[in-house]
């Protein structure tokens, strides 16, 4: 990520991702008490859910991003910071109760990537369990903001057709004049 990403790890971004962004996104959704969470960045989303569910384990691609992490909740048994790929997940078929990936699919650098993140996050869930994610709406401010970076925005319409093919069902995508939710379930079949 480019250095303009640093507010990402600001108090400023932690209140707006706890009182605004997560409460939107994931509404009433339970995710269990065994989460995955997707591309964690500085954290703010981890802090959040560190606190909600019973258990976190957040994949980071970032080397320096999952070093930092790591070091920061050291002493939190509920939390496991692991560095690697979400295109290809260390874990056994149907091992967690829910996926979160908030504010960083954008980053993924092709459409292809991300539907394989999709597919292998359905592959890691429990049958029925929810995903929940989250991005800003495509815009030309984020595309400068993103300079000397990789800017791949999700475009929303394209979400459902999207997540059916990578094995979710019951999927529900809205959006709000900042960015889009989609919360779907793994296929129980």
């Amino acid at each position: 990520m480019n250095e303009a990403h640093e507010r990402c790890g600001s108090d400023e971004w932690r209140q707006m991702i706890r009182d605004v962004i997560l409460p939107w996104a994931l509404g009433s959704t339970d995710l269990g008490d065994d989460v995955l969470e997707v591309g964690p960045g500085y954290g703010a989303t981890t802090d959040v859910l560190s606190r909600t569910v019973g258990h976190v384990t957040a994949v980071e691609i970032d080397a320096d991003l999952a070093a930092m992490l790591t070091e920061r909740y050291s002493g939190a048994p509920s939390v496991d910071i692991v560095h690697g790929d979400a295109i290809a997940l260390p874990y056994a078929d149907d091992r967690f109760t829910g996926a979160a990936c908030f504010t960083m699919l954008h980053h993924v650098p092709t459409a292809e990537l991300q539907d394989r993140l999709f597919a292998e996050v359905a592959r890691v869930l429990a049958p029925g369990a929810p995903l929940v994610a989250s991005d800003s709406l495509a815009s030309d401010e984020l595309e400068a903001h993103h300079e000397g970076d990789t800017y791949n925005p999700v475009d929303p319409d394209s979400l459902t057709s999207r997540l059916a093919a990578a094995g979710f069902e019951e999927i529900e995508v809205r959006t709000n004049p900042y960015g889009w939710t989609a919360t779907a379930r793994a296929v129980t079949s």
